[in-house]
C-alpha cells in the first residue's frame, strides 16, 4: 500500500522548516516515524522545492530531493514477484533505505555472468570528479567491466527483473557492471551519488541525472571476507550467491547515511555485479 502525502503532512513540513530545521533533520525525523523515504523526500520537494511535482527538483542541487527506486515492502512481504521468480526479503532497514534480498539471481545467471565478464576484465576506475571522465583510484582495487544495456538475453532477462524489483525503469539503470577482488581486494567506504560541489559533475549529470539507487549482486562466495560495510548504520552484508544489497539515496549528501563499502577479501576472489540507477533514463 502506497503512502499518501496529506495536507496534514505538509502543514508539519512548513512548520518544521519555519522553526528553521534543515532538509535533512526533517527527512530523518519522518523516516523514523515511518514513512518511506521516496515519499518523505518527494513530500519535502513538494512542500519547499517550490515544484508542484514530487521530485521537480534536480537531486544534483544542494538539499534538494529526488523520488527513488523502492521495493513494494509496505504490507511486510517475506518475498516480492518479479515476473519470472519470487525475490526473498531477508532484512530492512529504513534510515539508511537498505533493503537485503535472496534469489535474485539463480546460479546458472551467477556463472553465466562471471563467464561473459572474465575475458573482459581491466583494472576498475573511478568517476573523475575534476573532469567527469574516469580516472584509477587507490581506494579501489577490483577488476571490472560494463555490459552494456540490454547486451545478451541474460543481461536483458535481469535489467527487466531488477526493474519490475525496484519499480523503476529499466532506462533509469546504467549498464550492468562486473567486478572481482582477489586477495586483499577491497573499495574502501565511498558514497555512490556525484559530489555537486564538483566541477566535473554537471557533465556527468548530463547523461541521466543523479545516481539515486544503488543494487549489488552477488556471484560467488569468497572463502572469508569481502563483504558490504554500512560504516554509518554499524552493518555489514554476508556475500551470498544470488543474494543482492539494494540502498537508495534521495539527496547526494551524507545525511543519506548511505556511506558503504567492499571490505578487504581475505581468503578466495569475490564476484559481484553492480547496477546504479539513475534519476532519468541514462544515454
Amino acid at each position: 500500500m502506497s503512502q499518501a502525502i496529506t495536507p496534514e503532512l505538509q502543514q508539519w513540513i512548513r512548520q518544521q522548516a519555519a522553526a528553521g530545521q534543515p532538509n535533512a533533520a526533517l527527512l530523518a525525523s519522518m523516516v523514523e516515524a515511518g514513512w518511506q523515504e521516496s515519499v518523505a523526500a518527494a513530500a519535502l520537494s513538494t512542500v519547499l522545492g517550490g515544484g508542484p511535482a514530487p521530485g521537480a527538483a534536480a537531486a544534483g542541487e544542494p538539499g534538494a530531493a529526488a523520488v527513488v527506486p523502492e521495493p513494494d515492502l509496505d504490507d511486510s512481504p517475506l518475498d516480492l514477484d518479479v515476473g519470472d521468480r519470487r525475490v526473498q526479503v531477508l532484512a530492512s532497514l529504513r534510515h539508511p533505505r537498505v533493503v537485503l534480498f535472496g534469489n535474485l539471481l539463480d546460479a546458472a545467471e551467477c556463472e553465466a555472468l562471471i563467464a561473459a565478464a572474465r575475458p573482459r576484465m581491466q583494472r576498475s576506475m573511478t568517476v573523475a570528479s575534476q573532469t567527469g571522465g574516469e580516472e584509477i583510484n587507490e581506494d579501489r582495487t577490483s577488476s571490472g567491466m560494463f555490459f552494456a544495456r540490454g547486451e545478451s538475453d541474460v543481461v536483458q532477462r535481469i535489467e527487466a527483473r531488477i526493474a519490475r524489483l525496484l519499480n523503476w525503469p529499466v532506462d533509469n539503470g546504467e549498464g550492468l557492471q562486473v567486478l572481482r577482488y582477489g586477495v586483499g581486494a577491497e573499495y574502501k567506504p565511498h558514497y555512490d551519488y556525484f559530489d555537486p560541489a564538483e566541477p566535473g559533475t554537471p557533465r556527468i549529470l548530463a547523461r541521466g541525472g543523479q545516481r539515486v539507487g544503488t543494487l549489488v549482486i552477488y556471484l560467488n562466495e569468497p572463502e572469508q571476507g569481502g563483504g558490504t560495510t554500512f560504516p554509518d548504520a554499524s552493518f555489514e552484508v554476508a556475500p551470498r550467491r544470488g543474494h543482492a544489497v539494494f540502498f537508495s539515496y534521495a539527496r547526494p549528501e551524507a545525511s543519506t547515511r548511505t556511506l558503504h563499502g567492499g571490505a578487504p577479501v581475505l581468503r578466495g576472489e569475490k564476484w559481484i555485479a553492480t547496477k546504479w540507477l539513475r534519476e532519468r533514463a541514462f544515454v
